[in-house]
């Protein structure tokens, strides 16, 4: 990768277009980039970034941080423009951000949303084909650019501002960091996410396999519990309980096949005693049943000897009821000779008396003239009515036809006044039609407006919202920071007095080490001091003598209270770094600040997104109003032409009216309608057709009434009666004979029955016998049957208890030979995610994967450091990895030391100076440059920038960093030198000066004499 040419406009620092010429700058091999602090070197880095990937590096992409000059004109956009070689294709990059403008027409601003060009220069302006001399286009989709540029330099946005723009603090702190930040950056230098996924994925699948052995163990123990529950209790089972267990005891399986057993044999022993104590109840049931029945017989057979006995008294005492009975039936018999005749009597004498009536009616409902007349008179009147009634069809005719044009005008004025009221509408409609459709406009315009408010303000939202998050973690952090800042001043407190104890401790038994030598010697044996065999005065220990193990325990402590402060210092470390991290991306914003500038652009993007979705819904109205418009307008004129027609049709039904009701006025005579005459001629024709049939009627009936008066005489003399009266009387009606008869009937069977009763042997027999008492057989037989009963169920719950102890027997042994493969797998799975996380005793150096891998990439930057260290440090200075085992909890493997050649002593790269600080860290960067262009396919990066970090150095220091740089030179690459040191402006000829301005800074290039 080689920079050509860089065009910034209203970008940062730099209100007006600045240029910035690459090739002629890197002609030297090194150029400086310098000017004042606040200048805009750092911007000129910035816009790099921004043009290859679409934002600024580390912390300077901050939420809510614009890109836009602030010196800038209103009209002047914000552009980034680079021209670089990559992958052998010269490429021009254009890039504008999300900005405001002021709008075209009225006042205010609008919002131009972000735009990217990408083109390649191929030499043949014929072929280019835009206009354009050379170049041809390739894309303005920002996320194909961004591809296409990571794909071609292979490496991410973090990756490309670690290697090619080199931040010496950044390199500084991870000199300085613990294992756990190198990590971190490693980590985003190389991808190593799948190696940590891995851990992940281990750590995921033991927590599973030890859920499942846990509920196997449960299941297991559940079985157990409802098998203790089925076996019952029992003096066997009490002697036998089951120990309790935990879930993954290997002692569970045992305890539950051994009491599994002793259950089985107590249950089946009760299952044997229940069975022989339901044979013994059995018996005792079907004697006391027995009983029972000859009980209930004999009571039986003396009430039913005794109810005979009183059924036979009382129908002794009915005798004069039955003898009047007996006279009542045989008069009925007698009278029912004369029935017949009877009732033909009272039927005619029924039908006179009715047709009686029916004459006096009809007669009294017709005229005076015609109320005394005959039956031949009444059918001449009727002859004359019947013509009159006959002549009335053609004016029914008429008549109809007058009433079906009255119902068609009616119908032509409700259509005329249903049109009339339509028009009405319709007019006025359209007499509001154009403010309406302003109105429509307005609406369709204003959701418009808001759909567009309301993408300007998403975008603004979640950089927002992320500041608010970093701002909201910056705090919690402080409050953080102070809480381990007190906890580390306590364990330093702790290791001071520890440190203090064991000292006090060693000194002591130093001051009584000659006791302790003494109570090793022996006699004969030579002196371990002074090689005497002869001991004579052996010293004795003092009162509070102090030997090795109290020296050692406090020692102990010692390290204990070191760890703890270690731990402490490396936590404060981190919350610290974690802070300044969240600090730098929230900025110096309040919470609350931004608290409320989020809330504020919610709100507004909640109104904006609401007012936009009501686009649609205006749209479709508008385009409704447009089409009801048209309808309106051709029913109006469908309706006029069909007020004509009406018009005329109604003309022509009035003439015809006239006509018909001259003539109908003549045939109604009085009625107020012909329908009304014809009813009144047919009321009248049927007065007199009703009469004439009354007078009929009569005369039949009092003939028929005198022919059963003589049969009704006749037959009561030949049944035996004086009268037709005292044959009337005694005839009986049907139900009154039949219950009469009844009851003669039932005497008579009782009386036989009550005979055969008092004559059966066994009742007899059974009366002359004691009092039976059935309730007290019956009550022993109910305690016999309760007491079967109960041995019953108590066999059947044996028997369920058994085959339920013995199928939990069955279903514990099947889920403890399932918990075998489980177990097994989770010891497998248990030790691949404890070897991969560093907390297995096979991991020695407690490394985790990811730590493993990124250790092996640790190397090799350190050796690609050494190359360059060597040099700038003239020959003292080598970076080495370590792969130590940490103390404590901390990991291993990503230890970084600095060997020094004049001592020949290793010490850890915290130990620096200033001065040696900058050249480990500029080695280390360097040599990352190398080793990540290495794993991005050997990408070949033809332009390095370094930013600071020259201060700290004496002047033979600057001339090896220098040197070192200068060697970057071969094979045409160049480094560029951001740094505001005034040293190196004599050291460097090809310069790029960044000038600060009152309105905006300005770039100046200087390459060897020529200035621009």
């Amino acid at each position: 990768m080689r920079l050509h040419r860089l065009e910034v406009t209203a970008f940062g620092p730099f209100a007006e277009p600045q240029e910035i010429d690459f090739d002629a700058l890197s002609g030297a091999g090194i150029f400086l980039l310098h000017g004042p602090t606040g200048a805009g070197k750092t911007s000129v880095l910035d816009a790099v970034c921004y043009a290859l990937y679409g934002s600024v590096p580390g912390a300077r992409q901050a939420p809510g941080a614009s890109l836009r000059s602030d010196h800038a004109s209103p009209d002047t956009p914000t552009e980034v423009t680079l021209e670089l070689t990559l992958g052998g294709r010269r490429l021009e990059l254009t890039r504008r951000p999300e900005q405001d403008r002021p709008k075209k027409r009225g006042k205010g601003t609008t919002k131009d949303k972000a735009q990217s060009w990408l083109r390649e220069r191929t030499g043949d302006s014929a072929a280019a084909g835009d206009g354009d001399d050379g170049w041809r286009s390739l894309s303005r989709s920002h996320q194909e650019i961004g591809e296409e540029i990571e794909q071609l330099l292979g490496m991410s946005r973090e990756q490309f501002c670690q290697v090619v723009l080199l931040p010496q603090g950044e390199f500084a702190r991870f000199l300085r960091a613990d294992a756990e930040a190198r990590g971190r950056l490693l980590g985003r230098l190389f991808d190593t996410r799948r190696f940590a996924a891995v851990e992940t994925l281990l750590a995921e699948r033991r927590r599973d396999a030890e859920a499942k052995v846990r509920a196997g163990d449960e299941k297991v123990l559940g079985t157990a519990q409802r098998l203790a529950q089925a076996a019952g209790d029992s003096p066997d089972l009490r002697a036998w309980r089951m120990p309790a267990h935990q879930p993954g005891d290997p002692g569970l399986a045992e305890a539950v096949r051994a009491w599994a057993a002793v259950a089985r044999c107590a249950t089946r022993e009760r299952r044997v005693v229940a069975e022989y104590a339901l044979a013994a109840a059995e018996s005792r049931h079907a004697a006391a049943r027995r009983a029972a029945e000859d009980a209930r017989e004999l009571d039986r057979l003396q009430r039913r000897h005794a109810e005979g006995r009183r059924r036979a008294a009382l129908l002794a005492e009915a005798a004069p009821e039955r003898e009047r009975v007996r006279l009542l039936l045989d008069r009925a018999r007698r009278a029912a000779l004369i029935a017949p005749a009877l009732e033909l009597r009272e039927a005619a004498a029924r039908a006179h008396g009715s047709a009686t009536r029916a004459e006096a009616a009809a007669r009294a409902e017709l005229p005076p003239p015609l109320a005394e007349a005959g039956t031949e008179q009444l059918a001449g009147v009727e002859q004359r009515l019947r013509e009159d009634l006959g002549a009335l069809g053609a004016a029914h005719r008429s008549e109809a036809r007058s009433a079906e044009i009255g119902r068609e005008r009616a119908a032509l004025d409700r259509e005329a006044r249903a049109a009339d009221e339509l028009l009405r509408e319709t007019t006025d409609w359209l007499a509001r039609w154009e403010p309406a459709r302003t109105a429509l406009r307005d609406r369709v315009e204003a959701a418009q407006q808001a759909a567009t408010l309301a993408e300007q303000l998403a975008g603004r939202l979640e950089p927002a919202r992320l500041q608010l998050a970093a701002a909201q973690r910056r705090d919690a952090l402080t409050a953080e920071a102070a809480a381990v800042e007190g906890a580390l001043l306590s364990v330093r407190e702790e290791s001071a007095a520890a440190k203090e104890r064991w000292l006090e401790l060693k000194e002591a038994r130093l001051r009584g080490i000659a006791a302790e030598l003494a109570a090793a010697l022996a006699a004969g044996e030579p002196c371990a001091v002074c090689g005497s065999p002869e001991h004579p005065a052996p010293a004795r220990p003092a009162p509070g003598h102090v030997d090795r193990a109290a020296e050692d325990a406090a020692h102990a402590d010692l390290e204990a209270a070191e760890e703890r402060r270690a731990a402490a210092e490396r936590r404060l470390a981190a919350v610290t770094e974690a802070r300044a991290e969240a600090a730098t991306a929230a900025g110096d914003t309040a919470t609350a600040e931004l608290l409320a500038l989020t809330a504020d652009l919610t709100r507004r993007h909640t109104a904006a997104h609401t007012a936009a979705a009501a686009l649609h819904a205006a749209r479709e109205a508008l385009a409704g109003a447009e089409r009801e418009y048209t309808a309106r307008s051709e029913a109006r004129r469908d309706a006029e032409a069909r007020a004509a027609a009406r018009a005329s049709r109604r003309e022509a039904l009035d003439d015809e009216q006239r006509g018909l009701e001259a003539e109908l006025a003549q045939v109604r005579g009085g009625a107020p309608s012909v329908a009304d005459r014809a009813r009144l001629l047919e009321r009248r024709v049927a007065l007199v057709t009703g009469a004439a049939e009354a007078l009929r009627r009569a005369a039949a009936a009092a003939e028929r009434l005198k022919e059963a008066d003589d049969r009704l005489a006749d037959a009561a003399f030949t049944a035996g009666f004086d009268t037709t009266d005292d044959a009337a009387r005694a005839v009986l009606p049907e139900y009154e004979h039949a219950a009469l008869q009844r009851r003669a009937d039932g005497w008579q069977a009782e009386e036989a029955a009550l005979a055969d009763r008092l004559a059966e042997a066994d009742t007899a027999a059974a009366a002359a016998r004691p009092p039976a008492d059935p309730e007290a057989a019956e009550a022993h037989a109910e305690r016999a049957a309760a007491g079967l009963r109960a041995a019953s169920s108590a066999l059947d719950a044996a028997r369920l208890r058994c085959a339920e102890v013995d199928r939990l027997s069955r279903q514990a042994d099947g889920e403890l030979r399932a918990l075998g493969p489980l177990r097994e797998a989770y010891d497998r799975v248990a030790r691949m995610a404890a070897l991969t996380a560093g907390t297995s005793a096979d991991n020695e150096r407690k490394m985790r994967l990811e730590a493993y891998v990124l250790a092996a990439r640790l190397e090799q930057v350190a050796a690609a450091a050494t190359l360059r260290l060597l040099r700038m440090s003239g020959g003292r200075y080598t970076l080495v990895h370590s792969d130590a085992k940490a103390t404590g909890r901390g990991r291993s493997g990503l230890g970084l030391h600095v060997v020094d050649a004049w001592t020949g002593s290793e010490r850890d790269t915290a130990t620096l100076s200033g001065g040696e600080t900058f050249f480990a860290s500029l080695a280390l960067a360097l040599g990352l440059a190398d080793v990540v262009t290495d794993e991005a396919g050997g990408t070949r990066l033809d332009t390095l920038f370094i930013d600071e970090g020259f201060g700290s150095l004496d002047e033979a220091a600057l001339d090896e960093v220098l040197d070192v740089l200068d060697s970057l030179r071969e094979r045409d690459r160049s480094v560029g030198i951001v740094s505001h040191v005034a040293d190196l402006r004599t050291r460097v000829q090809a310069q790029l000066e960044v000038v600060k301005r009152r309105g905006g800074s300005v770039v100046r290039h200087r390459t060897g004499s020529l200035t621009d």
